[in-house]
């Protein structure tokens, strides 16, 4: 029997202008390391999102890394982060020997819970910096995250990797934070195949991650090193394909929401199925698109792992929700902070128990959604 049509949950999708930058890049020898598509990307990806500046990056990680860094954490100091998210989101933290702090999520965006921010400064006065993920591309409460942050005196790291696109009451999620970063990885809304962007309103702390990703070298004829540094620029070429890739954002942002709404239609006739919740000060990408069951459901046998599965036997990719930070056993011994909890538990644990990111690729066809679809709703009947 043929093998049906693989759907996956969000692969890199070309339009075709990338070529164009890549080979000028050729044609005028500039394939390695910077030069004018690594400029225009960093310009271009500002004026998107509404940053004064940027730098461009071998990765998103690479931008967390340096945010950290420019932000001042060393050795014991206390960073509050999301702990609902990817572990790219705080690994930087460790690398420079910082203190993680874990927030719980909250459930009207899956994202960090400004009260539970608020008593980690309770408890942590001396705290730094606070690093906090936007979810599946769906803006946070950002008006109380800034409010609190203000009043502490602590700058704001802001992970917008999964954003790109999004907006808060109008401004780009990324903006907002003393830093943001941005990831081209290729499951993103835009990909570079890899890379990342810093962005920041400081043309000074640019200047000094454009340094640092430069091997910290020196303004010297020989080689001089004073400060350690990192192989972090992005390439030229990969910044061509990032320049291409950003003419059709908006077109895979419209098509990112209305795979969202496919789903929230289909499934609107069963109770049991919820999707991620968006937050209504803003517009979402809509990245990844994931429901979550009803506890009714799971305690009836229905369970994430069956939607799952059922999925990959008709060659449809799907996956977990991400696993908390603080169930993380590399974070067993670090202190996480709630202050609510349903069915017994975090909020974010809960999410992740009863939660599926369902395929969200912008080629996504109507008989793609279809399949999808039917397969979930198949499991109902």
């Amino acid at each position: 029997m043929e093998k049906q049509k693989r759907i996956f949950l969000s692969s890199p999708t070309m339009n075709g202008h990338e070529m164009e930058y890549i080979q000028e890049a050729f044609d005028t020898n500039w394939v390695a390391p910077l030069g004018k598509n690594v400029d225009e990307f960093e310009n271009e990806l500002a004026a998107y999102v509404g940053s004064k500046h940027a730098a461009a990056l071998s990765a998103g990680t690479a931008a967390l890394h340096l945010a950290v860094k420019l932000a001042g954490i060393g050795p014991g100091d206390v960073v509050l982060s999301s702990s609902l998210t990817f572990a790219a989101t705080c690994n930087p933290v460790t690398y420079e020997g910082g203190k993680l702090v874990f927030i719980d999520a909250e459930k009207d965006t899956w994202n960090m819970s400004p009260e539970a921010l608020e008593e980690g400064f309770r408890k942590y006065p001396e705290t730094k910096a606070v690093l906090l993920a936007h979810l599946y591309g769906t803006p946070a409460k950002m008006d109380e995250i800034m409010g609190i942050c203000e009043k502490h005196g602590v700058p704001l790291i802001e992970d917008a990797a999964e954003a790109l696109g999004s907006t808060y009451k109008g401004r780009g999620c990324g903006t907002f934070g003393k830093y943001g970063i941005f990831s081209f990885n290729g499951n993103k809304i835009i990909t570079t195949s890899g890379g990342g962007m810093l962005v920041s309103d400081s043309e000074k702390d640019i200047i000094k991650a454009r340094f640092w990703a430069t091997q910290a070298r020196e303004a010297a004829r020989h080689y001089e090193h004073k400060e350690i540094g990192y192989n972090y620029r992005m390439s030229n070429i990969v910044a061509g394909i990032g320049r291409g890739q950003l003419l059709t954002l908006d077109k895979y942002k419209e098509k990112k929401q209305q795979i969202y709404r496919r789903y929230q239609e289909a499934f609107a006739d069963i109770p049991e199925i919820r999707m991620n919740p968006l937050n209504p000060d803003g517009e979402a990408n809509n990245w990844l698109s994931c429901i979550t069951l009803e506890p009714e459901c799971i305690q009836r046998g229905i369970s994430p792992l069956e939607i799952m599965e059922a999925l990959e036997k008709e060659n449809i990719e799907s996956r977990p929700i991400w696993k908390p930070m603080d169930l993380q056993p590399v974070y067993q011994e670090n202190d996480f902070i709630q202050v609510e909890s349903f069915n017994g538990k975090s909020i974010g644990r809960d999410i992740f128990d009863r939660g599926v990111c369902l395929p969200s690729d912008v080629k996504n066809t109507d008989e793609d959604m279809e399949r999808v679809t039917q397969i979930v709703k198949s499991l109902f009947r």
